[in-house]
């Protein structure tokens, strides 16, 4: 038997808390779990620093592969199997993708990503195209086949339907992680009828288009969706915890290229440091490592890489207060002076941070980021766009919502202990 259509002798299955069960029948798809680059996203949350506002948010890049895994094997099997417009032969490249998407994520991911300039999605086809443990396991399959499966990670395949699947404004992924992400945070935002849209959904030769009974469904999706950003993915807390994880980074950077001399050697950095990370040195570093240098740099003699570390591990973060930056730079720059009078760096101790999201968008030809819309199957067949025919769509598309926040220590600025009067006056600029 060829090794693309070997089954496991028994059925393994994950107990999940979202899906209840993740059912692995495959022999390809064990494999590719069992590999150390796989197993590494165990050791890679899938929410950042927000563990420290949510603190049921420890769950992994691991468990979310798993899930957006076994809800497109679902789709395959039990969806779309045997309907005209879907290949069978598609069905391993599509579950395959769906296991490695996120395979390329680093320690803390977005903020990591900022800080030196990387981009996740180039190192899950990197280790998908590399000298691997998973690029073996694909190989075995066919030597093009890791190829294949890069490509419908990087949105390049020509097969836009198994993308879709994968990446769209209503696919696997996002179904997952608003799901997983609810469950462990504990709010009740993120959850929608995801057995009804399933049921729903419909292959066609370019995207998964869903059938119009299932169009409420959907809204209560997409409003799940707005939520769980502005409740928990922008939640100003965690955006905090990131500045600070930010500015540790880049301070690290700072002083190791002026040769400052380091208690604790940052040698899992250098490569980073030096803008030459191989994919050997990315794949060493997770996010144990980073907590062990941030705990060790607590001891450093610099001063604000010592205080920023034993901020973020001790949980002392930094306080906001709302910002506009078109109104507000005067005061921002005023506020910069103030902060050297005080001996605070604003570099580090000063810092506007902005989110943004988009909910929902309709195709616009020609845009930057333009977006594959949500398609309705109505019953004559025709193909209507979501907006067109949902009114609480309507009212949200194609809104851009964004918001600044101004991060500062409250701390160092309610200390009496030198600079009173410049302090004060800080204080009352901000309103504090």
């Amino acid at each position: 038997m060829a090794y693309s259509a070997e089954k496991l002798e028994e059925e393994k299955v994950f107990k999940d808390p979202v899906h209840r069960y993740i059912h692995v029948k495959d022999r390809v798809i064990w494999d590719l779990i069992g590999t150390k680059e796989f197993q590494r996203l165990r050791r890679i949350r899938q929410l950042g620093t927000t563990f420290l506002t949510f603190h049921g948010a420890e769950h992994s890049r691991f468990n979310h592969s798993l899930g957006v895994y076994e809800i497109v094997r679902r789709i395959v099997d039990d969806v779309f199997a045997g309907r005209p417009e879907w290949k069978e032969e598609e069905r391993l490249l599509t579950l395959c993708a769906a296991l490695l998407h996120d395979l390329g994520h680093g320690p803390f991911s977005h903020s990591f990503e900022k800080v030196f300039d990387l981009d996740h999605e180039d190192f899950t086809q990197a280790i998908i195209m590399g000298e691997t443990e998973v690029n073996k396991v694909l190989t075995r399959i066919h030597k093009s086949f890791p190829k294949r499966v890069a490509e419908v990670i990087a949105k390049t395949s020509d097969n836009k339907l198994v993308i879709s699947l994968i990446s769209s404004q209503i696919d696997a992924d996002r179904m997952d992680y608003l799901q997983r992400d609810a469950y462990f945070t504990g709010v009740s935002y993120g959850h929608f009828d995801m057995e009804r849209i399933l049921r729903v959904m419909r292959p066609q030769k370019d995207q998964v288009v869903i059938k119009k009974s299932g169009m409420h469904a959907v809204e209560d999706y997409i409003m799940s969706r707005y939520q769980m950003y502005w409740q928990v993915y922008f939640h100003p807390v965690s955006r905090g915890a990131e500045v600070i994880l930010s500015k540790i980074l880049h301070r690290a950077k700072y002083l190791y290229k002026q040769n400052y001399s380091f208690k604790h050697q940052p040698q899992h950095f250098y490569s980073f440091f030096n803008d030459k990370v191989t994919l050997e040195d990315y794949l060493k570093l997770d996010e144990s490592i980073i907590l062990y240098y941030f705990q060790m740099w607590q001891e450093e003699e610099d001063e604000i890489l010592s205080d920023l570390c034993s901020r973020f591990v001790n949980r002392n973060l930094f306080k906001f207060t709302e910002f506009d930056p078109a109104k507000e730079y005067k005061k921002l720059a005023e506020l910069n002076t103030l902060f050297i009078k005080a001996g605070i760096d604003p570099e580090y101790y000063l810092v506007v941070d902005s989110s943004s999201d988009l909910p929902y968008d309709f195709y616009r030809p020609g845009e930057e980021g333009e977006r594959l819309p949500i398609h309705l199957l109505m019953k004559n067949g025709e193909l209507r766009e979501l907006s067109r025919e949902s009114e609480v769509v309507d009212a949200i598309s194609g809104k851009r919502r964004t918001d600044h926040k101004l991060y500062f220590p409250v701390d160092l600025l309610k200390d009496d202990s030198s600079k009173k009067n410049i302090k004060k006056q800080i204080c009352s600029l901000l309103d504090i």
